[in-house]
């Protein structure tokens, strides 16, 4: 099962980027993006606890899309040592094109389904996804809490 997951979300960066790469933003930005445009401003503790990865990585991608302007960042007015995570003008000028690539490949994927299988695989990949999150926070053999 794993193999064809990994598989399908490899099919599904490849045709996303064929759609926005010339637009300038590549997959691994796209969640970063998808979130800002949902609420801007937010920090990238805040960022990385959202999309779900790593600190180093939020970093490097944040670093890369500041270079290509589509971030910037500004102090937060409430704490001075806190930065916030803001969209330039540029990508919001994206978000249509970005949304609109994202539908395509989805409907693209889900051709030939119908709604119920749809919506049968979705509440699938979220249970799947909840167990897997649920065990990885459970105390045993390979996962032992630490004090």
């Amino acid at each position: 099962m794993g193999y064809r997951i990994n598989h399908l979300g490899r099919l599904l960066a490849h045709a996303l980027n064929q759609r926005i790469a010339p637009l300038g933003v590549v997959p691994g930005q796209f969640a970063q993006m998808l979130a800002l445009y949902e609420r801007d401003g937010l920090t990238q503790r805040e960022l990385c606890e959202l999309v779900r990865i790593e600190q180093p990585t939020m970093a490097n991608t944040l670093q890369r899309m500041e270079r290509d302007n589509l971030i910037h960042r500004e102090p937060d007015p409430a704490d001075g040592r806190r930065t916030r995570v803001v969209l330039t003008g540029r990508a919001r000028d994206l978000e249509d094109h970005l949304v609109a690539a994202a539908r395509d490949v989805n409907a693209i994927a889900t051709g030939g389904l119908s709604g119920d299988e749809i919506s049968a695989f979705m509440s699938t990949m979220t249970q799947i996804i909840n167990n897997l999150e649920a065990a990885d926070h459970r105390p045993g053999p390979d996962n032992t809490e630490q004090p």
